[in-house]
């Protein structure tokens, strides 16, 4: 039956799960009198939607708090272990697989390590595949409660009707992956179990405007700083998030060549790639034979020994030049969008640290508009290295939530007649 406004009784039903979950999720535990103005819905609707919830074992007791002078009222919360989630990073040096509980409790986690020429995307789509197999087998894990895997991956992803989440990675080569229907081919995942992929820089935001430095904020821009580099931005307009290719903004004509290809990129001069690269090219003295961290490590001890040790000047001049850089590519993102934040992560990001946030903030005030620079704070993200995980497996969370909490049921052979499936949506809930 379908309301004035379009919305059928399912949907309102959905919408007030939605509406009561999300809030016990992030401003839980609460009683039920508490959820009335939390959710702008009415005591006799928040007893239903929560009794529903109880009943489908996704909302707990969690204590009581005394009221005045009335009975004790009970605290409520979503069940940690009502459901769990997979994260996966496909990140420069590894593919990371980790198994999260509903309050995003890390179950077990598996890495695959990756060589400089390992975006073979057979490659990855077996690691991603063995991961999700091997974090199934954990001692916590619980197959039968999986809401679904969420990919974080580098490059643009597009939804296609008939093979799902495709990827343009033009920088590890990647020319319109199907990965979704890569996964899927040899999942032994159930249909109803999905597969939600999307760019690493946004499943990034995602986790830290939910759970880290964003939370509060209405416009910001988180900066994924790894090998390349790359931004979400997040807006009311945008809640979820809109990865922008910030490493391909130009910053210097018939510049260094990308990796994408085209020169004078931002990425050739601010990634973790390049800055090891001109390290080299000036004379530097890079660790053979290791990893871009390993490496990335060493530089900074050059640049920065500890007392008594006499700096590189060739680390230290290129680590400042990079700083110059960002700053200057953060001047674009404060003069385009203006944000309140911005908020540095990745292994990059984290790893250069407080020690290079002081130039960074210094270079962005220098190059952009004072108005818009003044109102915004530069920091460093507050999740760590498994941000982009955990963004990632709320790829599935935020599905979830969408849904109301209710999980895809497998699809049936035989569907029930119109007049029967209206008498059921009509029913009481």
């Amino acid at each position: 039956m379908a309301a004035r406004n379009g919305r059928t009784v399912r949907d309102l039903r959905r919408g007030n799960r939605t509406a009561v979950l999300q809030r016990l999720y992030f401003d839980g535990p609460l009683s039920r009198f508490e959820l009335g103005p939390a959710t702008g819905l009415s005591s006799g609707s928040v007893s239903n939607v929560v009794a529903d919830l109880i009943a489908d074992g996704l909302v707990e007791e969690a204590g009581s708090v005394d009221s005045d002078g009335g009975r004790p009222r009970t605290l409520l919360r979503v069940a940690p272990h009502s459901g769990q989630m997979i994260g996966v990073d496909v990140g420069e040096t590894r593919v990371r697989v980790e198994l999260f509980d509903l309050a995003l409790t890390e179950l077990a986690r598996a890495e695959r390590p990756l060589t400089p020429q390992g975006y073979d995307v057979d490659v990855i789509a077996g690691h991603i595949r063995d991961g999700v197999a091997e974090v199934l087998t954990a001692e916590q894990a619980a197959p039968d409660r999986l809401l679904g895997v969420g990919v974080g991956v580098p490059g643009i992803v597009e939804r296609t009707a008939d093979r799902g989440a495709v990827v343009h990675g033009q920088t590890i080569g990647w020319d319109a992956v199907p990965l979704e229907q890569l996964l899927r081919s040899a999942s032994q995942l159930p249909d109803t179990v999905p597969y939600l992929i999307d760019n690493g820089a946004k499943t990034l935001g995602q986790a830290e405007m939910w759970f880290g430095a964003g939370r509060g904020a209405r416009n910001a821009v988180v900066v994924l700083f790894g090998s390349g580099v790359g931004a979400c931005l997040v807006t009311p307009e945008v809640e979820h998030g809109r990865a922008v290719e910030w490493g391909h903004l130009t910053v210097r004509v018939r510049g260094r060549r990308c990796r994408c290809g085209a020169p004078g990129c931002l990425e050739a001069y601010a990634g973790a790639e390049s800055l090891l690269a001109r390290w080299r090219e000036e004379g530097g003295r890079p660790p053979e034979d290791t990893d871009e961290e390993t490496a990335l490590t060493a530089m900074l001890a050059a640049a920065y020994p500890s007392e008594g040790g006499t700096a590189d000047p060739v680390a230290l001049a290129v680590l400042e030049e990079t700083a110059e850089y960002l700053g200057a590519g953060l001047s674009d993102l404060i003069n385009l969008f203006q944000p309140e934040r911005i908020l540095i992560g990745g292994w990059a990001g984290l790893q250069l640290g407080t020690r290079f946030l002081p130039a960074v903030r210094r270079h962005a005030a220098t190059y952009a508009l004072r108005h818009p620079a003044d109102k915004v704070t530069i920091d460093l993200g507050r999740l760590g290295p498994d941000a982009v995980t955990v963004g990632a497996a709320i790829l599935p969370l935020a599905d979830f939530f969408a849904s109301g909490g209710r999980r895809p049921e497998p699809a049936a052979e035989d569907r029930l007649p119109a007049w029967r499936a209206a008498l059921q949506e009509r029913a009481p809930h």
